[in-house]
């Protein structure tokens, strides 16, 4: 009996006070504004597993590509908008860099980077590009390509936009296959004599450069010819040969099979005389494999892809090395089972490690790509005409790994604290009030939560309230005595991102999962496609607790009045009902 009254006078003052509007009587912590608002002290250096700043304050590479190593070799779109619009546009979607993209042939024949930016498309028959650079661009039509690359660079700049030169390609043209002639060091087009040359040419033109942050020596090697110890040889010699040239930046190595595979590094690292430059990259696709995520069913596939990712590259992370993922992206009409299912994969990934990116693309059209002219690129965050964002609702997913979760400067708390975060959306569980179910909302609005475990218990930060299953098809509650099987949550699956629990059901238990209806509640359901069924799409159900440590806590003034005025301590009068038998 005096369990029960006890609850229900504080469920009667918890509700009077979330109805005035004070959420916050304990503190909960609402995760604060993540963007860098500060642009970071260049240059940047490799700390551990971090980038850091000349403070030695995290920063985390949200990059876009931006293509400029096709045939025209120029920037891409801008017969379409004004450099500085482009520059504009690629800030207010949030990124914070560019992966810019050049053919080894701009830093190595003189002819073709002497070409003007009108020469190299009238030698392409591609007048109405050329029309629509000159109403754009006027003022880079008779540059040098040269010239015309490190405009693009400049205007970047002026955006406070960092860049990633990536040598993409020997070759102008679309990359990449194994037949290319650039794939290996000794294919037709892939000199490595040469290769080092022009990354020396590359490194001292933006010397000086303060937003040039980086070099990537070569994009996906690959092909018949690749090998490991040819990888050493040539990646350390052009890695010495960058930092030589040019101390400030980083210097980006890619692994092999269109790099994938870094994994002989766990028995044997890079010999450098340079420290704290070196990154290393890597890429995933859905086509990576094949159609497995529309074949297959999507939990198991999801399970060996995350092994493979960390097997063949992620476990540098572990190992104290930075690990930037500089190419994945989707077809963001949104129609593609198979790009859909392996998204929400590698995004729950992407927060929980934390992980440097770059997607592709920034290009919704090209001036001329495989022989096509004004090919669209459906891969690209821009439309055809780059005018608008091709996707909003693909940005606003992202939203959560633009900014850094963890690492060196963050605001950092002593005890490790959570988010709990639905892919599928980009969206994280929150709270409105005691009373009202858990439902998705802006990971800006997320709680800081607890997770024991070995009790498997969820609970909110600084309280004892706990997330509870109230039932099958039934909106998750507010636990306020955690002890029960249904406030106890595990992940389970091949993906690691079912949260399961139990429910008893008379004398029987029910396994529950996670889940959301069309409201956006977050509810309990029954586990669905665990395994062998193709047809099933588990990923509303997917969930991944992630680590953060930029989190603000607080109690509001009023709710320290109310307990004041109330003369007593909330946790403690939980505690004493929660004693109570």
């Amino acid at each position: 009996m005096e369990k029960s009254k006890m609850l229900a006078v504080l469920f009667l003052v918890l509700s009077i006070f979330w109805a005035n509007g004070h959420h916050d009587l304990f503190p909960s912590a609402r995760l604060g504004s993540q963007l860098q608002g500060t642009a970071p002290t260049l240059p940047l250096s490799a700390s551990g597993r971090w980038i850091i700043d000349g403070q030695g304050r995290r920063v985390k590479l949200s990059c876009v590509n931006w293509a400029s190593h096709l045939d025209v070799v120029v920037a891409e779109g801008l017969s379409k908008q004004p450099v500085d619009v482009v520059s504009k546009k690629i800030v207010s979607m949030g990124f914070n860099c560019v992966r810019l993209t050049w053919p080894l042939f701009l830093a190595t024949n003189d002819s073709l980077a002497a070409l003007t930016v009108r020469q190299s498309f009238q030698r392409l028959g591609l007048n109405d590009s050329l029309s629509g650079f000159q109403d754009h661009n006027p003022f880079l039509i008779d540059l040098p390509l040269i010239s015309a690359f490190q405009a693009v660079v400049s205007s970047l700049g002026a955006n406070n936009v960092m860049v990633i030169l990536d040598n993409h390609i020997s070759k102008p043209g679309w990359c990449c296959s194994n037949t290319d002639g650039n794939g290996f060091f000794g294919d037709q087009y892939f000199n490595p004599d040469l290769w080092i040359k022009g990354l020396s040419k590359m490194a001292t033109l933006f010397k000086g450069t303060p937003n040039v942050v980086g070099m990537s020596l070569r994009n996906e090697l690959r092909g018949p010819r690749q090998n490991i110890t040819d990888w050493y040889r040539y990646m350390q010699q052009g890695a010495e040969a960058v930092h030589k040239n040019n101390p400030d930046v980083l210097v980006i190595l890619s692994g092999l099979n269109y790099d994938k595979d870094l994994s002989f590094l766990r028995q044997r690292p890079v010999s450098l005389t340079f420290t704290g430059k070196t990154v290393f990259e890597a890429h995933r696709y859905a086509f990576t494999d094949g159609q497995a995520w529309q074949d297959g069913n999507a939990n198991q596939v999801c399970g060996r892809v995350v092994n493979d990712v960390m097997t063949g590259s992620g476990f540098l992370l572990g190992q104290g090395s930075p690990l930037f993922f500089s190419e994945f992206g989707i077809d963001l009409r949104g129609t593609n089972i198979n790009d859909n299912r392996f998204f929400s994969c590698f995004l729950g990934v992407a927060a929980d490690l934390d992980l440097d990116w770059a997607l592709w693309t920034l290009a919704g059209s090209y001036y001329l790509r495989q022989g096509v002219v004004g090919m669209i690129e459906y891969y690209g965050v821009l439309d055809g005409d780059w005018s608008q964002s091709r996707n909003q609702s693909f940005l606003d997913r992202i939203s959560l790994i633009l900014s850094p979760l963890q690492g060196p400067g963050l605001e950092e708390e002593p005890d490790a604290h959570k988010i709990i975060f639905h892919p599928s959306t980009g969206l994280c569980i929150l709270r409105h009030s005691l009373l009202q179910p858990f439902k998705l909302g802006p990971c800006s609005d997320s709680e800081a939560w607890n997770y024991n475990h070995p009790q498997g218990t969820l609970k909110i930060k600084g309280t004892l309230f706990c997330l509870e299953a109230a039932g099958s098809e039934k909106p998750a509650k507010v636990g306020i005595i955690c002890t029960s099987a249904s406030s106890k949550w595990s992940a389970i699956s091949d993906s690691k991102m079912h949260l399961a629990t139990e429910l008893k059901n008379g004398s029987s238990t029910m396994m529950m999962c996670l889940d959301v209806n069309s409201k956006n509640e977050v509810i309990t359901s029954a586990c669905r496609c665990l395994s062998n069924d193709s047809t099933c799409d588990p990923t509303n159900q997917w969930f991944k607790i992630v680590n953060s440590s930029t989190r603000s806590y607080g109690t509001s003034k009023s709710a320290l009045l109310m307990r004041s005025a109330l003369g007593f301590n909330s946790k403690s009068l939980l505690a004493r009902a929660a004693d109570i038998n």
